[in-house]
């Protein structure tokens, strides 16, 4: 099949309708590849040319239908990617090469794996493969980089001669629990004392939890958990990525996708957090508190989600990147994938060995990790 090949620069130009229906036709499609999520990170700025985010979506058309997209960005920068690549931007600095712009396909600040090539049918896919491999050879740019594909869709990219990395997230599975403490009772039995103690503690200190979501919250409901998400990357002294108006509109837009969990005590809100999910899986994103109060992280961000999913059936919790603290909560060390491509050979040849080596690493890590399960024995 002939396809035409469009650089879009806005979803505007794609439309909501054609663009969500190619993405629920993906096997592994969650709420961060719909255009609600994507153009509202776009349109208020927080992802777009004045980030350093410039949006250039590879995109293959067949008698004026989408046939296939890629998520993709020219990056001034790698801040909000969660792969770190700041060593290579180094080395090529103190060589004097450019690095900067480079290619980037990931969801903006969303260490989630999913579906990148996206494509109808197998057909599109390869096309859509051949015309980025096209792209990158004529444009210049030091290198492309595609974050958090799923396992199948880095292996066809690795076929196409871009190097695999590996990492590793934390994720919670449900065995079919009836209720919290059946969960706990899976667990070593250290690991569920620690818990319930964590959960009396915060329990004893007059905290209680709304669930509210998206559809329910209210522009109250919103500054407050802004200030919170503001506040956390202050205390780390950082800019928040995202703005209000971001998560309000997201809020709107994606209603069914959102739950806010806000911790009060004495009437007033004292901590908040965000998570986004489908029917399958629930993804931790955000947190934050206007004032401290011992394990009140833990509950606002773990506990309570844990106890959503488990009473809506979810099947998956996404804690978010890294922690290994996470598994004294249930949950396991999880493989992750990106695919590089370099258009320097000889820093292609010195990253490829550097992966290979690190890979290593990734995987006995990963080995022993699995040797400390938090399950019973």
């Amino acid at each position: 099949m002939n396809y035409r090949t469009r650089i879009i620069s806005s979803l505007v130009e794609i439309g909501q309708p054609a663009w969500d229906e190619l993405v629920g036709m993906q096997t592994q499609a969650n709420p961060f590849l719909s255009y609600a999520f994507l153009h509202t990170l776009h349109d208020t700025g927080c992802a777009g040319p004045a980030s350093g985010w410039h949006p250039q979506y590879l995109t293959l058309w067949a008698d004026e239908k989408l046939a296939a997209a890629l998520p993709l960005y020219a990056k001034d920068h790698s801040y909000g990617e969660y792969v770190f690549d700041w060593a290579w931007a180094d080395a090529y600095r103190r060589n004097g090469i450019a690095y900067y712009p480079k290619l980037l396909s990931a969801i903006p600040f969303t260490p989630v794996a999913g579906n990148r090539l996206m494509a109808r049918d197998a057909a599109s896919r390869t096309a859509l493969i051949d015309a980025l491999c096209m792209l990158q050879q004529q444009n210049g740019l030091s290198s492309t980089h595609i974050l958090f594909p799923p396992e199948d869709q880095a292996k066809q990219l690795s076929e196409a001669g871009f190097i695999l990395r590996t990492g590793v997230q934390f994720h919670w599975k449900n065995a079919g629990y009836r209720d919290f403490a059946d969960f706990l009772a899976t667990l070593a039995q250290k690991k569920s004392k620690n818990i319930r103690a964590e959960r009396r503690k915060v329990k004893e200190s007059g905290i209680r939890f709304r669930h509210v979501p998206g559809a329910e919250a209210t522009a109250c409901d919103w500054r407050f958990f802004y200030r919170c998400y503001a506040d956390t990357y202050a205390a780390h002294h950082s800019t928040p990525y995202l703005n209000l108006e971001f998560f309000q509109r997201i809020g709107a837009s994606m209603p069914q996708n959102i739950l806010l969990v806000i911790a009060e005590g004495s009437g007033k809100a004292i901590a908040s957090s965000l998570l986004i999910h489908d029917e399958h899986t629930l993804y931790g994103r955000y947190w934050g508190a206007a004032r401290e109060i011992p394990f009140l992280h833990f509950e606002t961000a773990y506990y309570q989600p844990l106890e959503f999913c488990i009473r809506h059936g979810i099947q998956n919790f996404e804690g978010g990147a890294q922690g290994e603290h996470k598994m004294a909560r249930g949950f396991l060390p999880h493989p992750t994938w990106s695919a590089h491509w370099l258009a320097h050979p000889a820093f292609a040849d010195a990253i490829e060995r550097f992966l290979q080596r690190e890979a290593g690493g990734v995987a006995a890590y990963m080995d022993e990790l699995n040797d400390h399960s938090p399950f019973r024995k």
